[in-house]
C-alpha cells in the first residue's frame, strides 16, 4: 500500500463524504431491527484480509456513522495471516473475530465444513450482480462482496505503451528481467489464485521461466504497487486493479496493463463464525457489506462496484469488454496449498 498523503486522504474524504448517508432512524426495517440488537453489543471485530488499510478504515467509520454506538474494530493483515490468526483463536478456545473477509476461497470452504460458520442470509444481498450473489454459499453460511481484478500495471517512464507485455506469457521474456515486482501466495490468497490460473493455463514451466526473471517477491498483491511507486522495478504483476488506480489518482506514473490472456477475477468470500462474541453485530455488517453504501465508500478507492444501483470506480474499464478468467472454489481450494509449496521450491522463498 502505497502512503497516505494528506491530498489522497482529502480527496477520498470529499468523496465519502458527498455520498448520502441515512441516519439511524431512517433505517429499512431489516436493518432496524438488527440494529437495536447490535447497539446493544457495541461493537464487531473484522479480520479483514482483502481491501487494504485506508479502504478498511474508511469502511468501519461509515458502518458506526450509518450505526451509531457499533464500532467496529479493524484488524487488517494479508488474507492467509488473517486465517492463520483465526486459526490459532480456535486452537486456544477464544472467540476474538467476528467477520472473517479473505481473499482465498478455501478458508470459508475449510470453515464451514468444520462447522464453524453461522448461517445468515443478508436481506441487502439480493440487490448484488447475479454472479456474484451465485458465488456465495447457497446455504448462506458465506457471501461476495469483494472481487479482486488482477492484472499487470507498468511505470510510464521506464516502460512505453508499445514495449509494455501483453500478456502473462511475456513476463517470461528476458528483457523483463530484474523488472519484475509480485506477491507471493503464501501470504496472500488472490497470489495464490493467480499462481493456480497461470499453472492451468501454461504448467509450472511458466514459474520456473519466470524465476529466471529475478521477480522481486513481497508478500501482499498490493506489494508491488508500492515497489513500483519507488522505482525499484518497471513492470508489477498480479496486482490488483483497485489499489493501482488509486495510486495513479495521487499521481504515480503507473498505467494498468490487461493480459491478452486473461484478466485474473477472483471472488473473494467474507463470513460470520458461529462463535461471534458479537453475532447481532456481524449481521448488521454483512448487511453494510451487501448494501449500497459500502459500494460507494470502497468506490472511493478504486475497488469495484458489485451493485447495479452504485457505478464503477472512475478509471476502470467494465469487465464485459475485457477477457476474463476466474478459478472455481474447487481449483481454489485444492490448488492453492500446492502452488504454495511450488512456488517455495521453485523461488527458494
Amino acid at each position: 500500500m502505497t502512503g497516505v498523503g494528506r491530498r489522497g486522504l482529502l480527496a477520498a474524504a470529499a468523496i465519502i463524504g458527498a455520498t448520502p448517508r441515512a441516519g439511524a432512524a431512517e433505517l429499512p426495517p431489516h436493518e432496524q431491527e438488527l440494529y437495536g440488537a447490535a447497539r446493544r453489543e457495541g461493537e464487531m471485530t473484522w479480520y479483514a484480509g482483502q481491501l487494504s488499510a485506508e479502504p478498511c478504515e474508511a469502511v468501519g467509520k461509515a458502518f458506526t456513522e450509518r450505526y451509531p454506538g457499533v464500532k467496529v474494530n479493524v484488524v487488517r493483515s494479508t488474507s492467509q495471516v488473517a486465517f492463520q490468526r483465526l486459526a490459532q483463536d480456535m486452537r486456544a478456545g477464544i472467540a476474538q473475530c467476528d467477520v472473517l473477509s479473505s481473499t482465498d476461497y478455501s478458508h470459508s470452504s475449510f470453515l464451514k465444513r468444520e462447522g464453524r460458520l453461522l448461517a445468515y442470509r443478508p436481506k441487502n444481498a439480493d440487490g448484488l450482480l447475479e454472479f456474484v450473489r451465485k458465488a456465495g454459499d447457497p446455504e448462506d453460511h458465506f457471501h461476495v462482496f469483494y472481487i479482486g481484478v488482477h492484472l499487470l500495471a507498468r511505470r510510464n517512464d521506464r516502460v512505453s505503451e508499445a514495449d509494455a507485455p501483453k500478456s502473462w506469457k511475456a513476463l517470461t521474456e528476458a528483457r523483463w528481467r530484474d523488472q519484475l515486482a509480485v506477491g507471493h501466495p503464501g501470504y496472500s490468497g488472490a497470489i495464490g489464485a493467480w499462481a493456480v490460473l497461470l499453472r492451468k493455463l501454461y504448467g509450472w514451466d511458466y514459474f520456473k521461466a519466470l524465476e529466471k526473471n529475478r521477480p522481486q517477491i513481497g508478500r501482499s498483491s498490493i506489494d508491488p504497487v508500492t515497489t513500483l511507486n519507488a522505482g525499484e522495478r518497471s513492470i508489477g504483476v498480479a496486482i490488483p486493479s483497485a489499489s493501482t488506480l488509486l495510486s495513479m489518482s495521487r499521481g504515480n506514473p503507473l498505467s494498468l496493463i490487461y493480459p491478452e490472456d486473461g484478466t485474473v477475477v477472483v471472488p473473494s468470500p467474507s463470513c460470520i463464525q458461529k462463535n461471534a462474541p458479537h453475532p447481532n453485530a456481524a449481521k448488521l455488517f454483512m448487511e453494510f457489506a451487501t448494501g449500497p453504501e459500502y459500494f460507494r465508500v470502497t468506490r472511493a478507492f478504486f475497488n469495484e462496484s458489485l451493485r447495479a444501483d452504485v457505478p464503477p470506480p472512475e478509471g476502470s474499464r467494465p469487465l464485459e469488454q475485457v477477457k476474463v478468467i476466474m478459478p472455481t472454489p474447487e481449483e481454489i481450494e485444492k490448488g492453492v496449498p500446492e502452488v504454495k509449496e511450488q512456488w517455495r521450491d521453485t523461488f527458494g522463498i
